[in-house]
C-alpha cells in the first residue's frame, strides 16, 4: 500500500493523527459526524487514498465504544430498514475505489467533506424549522433507500457516513439517546463489514495496521471525553465549528 509507515511521520503529523484520532473517539459518542474534521487531517498527513485504509479500524474502535456506551438505546427495526440500501451503496463505493488513484481520491473526499458540510446545514435548518418531526415507523421506504445507498458509498469512498446517517435519524425523530445508540450499532456493523472489501483492495495490511495501534490509545479518552460533554455540550456552536472546520479542510484537500 502506498503509504507512510509510523517511522516516516514527524512529530508534528503524528500529532495531527493522534489528535485526529480523540475526536474519532469524541464523535462516536457525543456528535456524530465530527469526525469529518479527522478525515481531512488524515488524507492531508497520509496519502488521500491510503489514509481511508488506516482510518477505518480507528472508526471501529469508536464504534465499539459507542456500543458498550448506548447499547440499550438502538432502533432495530430502523436498522433492519437501512442495511440494504447501504449494502448497495458500499458495493458502489468499493467500485469506484478499484480505478480511483490518489489524485481522484483527494479530489472525491475533498468534493464530500463540501457536499457533507452543506448537508449538515441543510440538516440543521430543516430539523429548526420542523415542530414535529416524522416518527421513525412513518419514515418512508424511499428516503431510507435513498439515505442508505447515499451513507454506504460515502462511508466506503470517504469515510464520511456520519453527516447523512444523521440527517435520515434527525428527519426520523430520534431523541439524543435513540440517536446516539442507532448510529452506534449501524457504524459498527457497517465499518466492520467493509474491512474485507478495504483488505482486498490493499487499503489496510501490515504497516497501516501498526499505524493504527500506534494511534488507537487516543480513541479512548475521546469517547470518554465524548460521554462526558454530551449533555453538556453546546450543540448549536459546536456544530458550527464542525461545517467551518470541515469546510477548510475540505478545500485543503481540493487546493493541495
Amino acid at each position: 500500500m502506498d503509504t507512510m509507515t509510523l517511522w516516516h511521520l514527524t512529530g508534528w503529523e503524528f500529532a495531527a493523527l493522534a489528535l485526529a484520532a480523540l475526536l474519532v473517539g469524541f464523535s462516536k459518542t457525543a456528535v456524530s459526524g465530527a469526525n469529518t474534521i479527522s478525515l481531512a487531517v488524515f488524507a492531508a498527513v497520509l496519502p488521500a487514498r491510503a489514509s481511508t485504509g488506516v482510518l477505518l479500524p480507528l472508526l471501529i474502535a469508536g464504534d465499539l465504544l459507542a456500543v458498550l456506551t448506548y447499547r440499550r438505546h438502538a432502533h432495530w427495526p430502523t436498522l433492519w430498514r437501512l442495511f440494504p440500501a447501504v449494502a448497495a451503496g458500499v458495493v458502489v463505493g468499493t467500485v469506484f475505489l478499484m480505478w480511483a488513484d490518489d489524485e481522484i481520491m483527494r479530489t472525491s473526499i475533498g468534493a464530500t467533506l463540501l457536499l457533507m458540510a452543506a448537508l449538515t446545514v441543510w440538516r440543521r435548518r430543516t430539523a429548526d424549522r420542523a415542530a414535529e418531526p416524522d416518527s421513525v415507523t412513518r419514515a418512508g421506504r424511499i428516503k431510507a433507500r435513498a439515505y442508505g445507498v447515499l451513507g454506504g458509498f460515502t462511508t466506503m469512498v470517504a469515510n464520511a457516513g456520519g453527516p447523512v446517517m444523521a440527517m435520515y435519524l434527525l428527519s426520523a425523530g430520534f431523541r439524543k439517546l435513540g440517536f446516539l445508540g442507532t448510529s452506534a450499532f449501524f457504524f459498527l456493523i457497517v465499518n466492520v463489514s467493509k474491512v474485507p472489501f478495504s483488505a482486498g483492495l490493499g487499503l489496510i495490511d501490515g504497516s497501516s495496521l501498526l499505524l493504527d495501534a500506534a494511534l488507537v490509545p487516543f480513541v479512548v479518552p475521546g469517547a470518554l471525553l465524548g460521554k462526558w460533554a454530551v449533555g453538556r455540550i453546546n450543540q448549536r456552536l459546536f456544530e458550527q465549528l464542525v461545517i467551518a472546520a470541515t469546510v477548510l479542510g475540505a478545500l485543503q484537500l481540493l487546493l493541495r
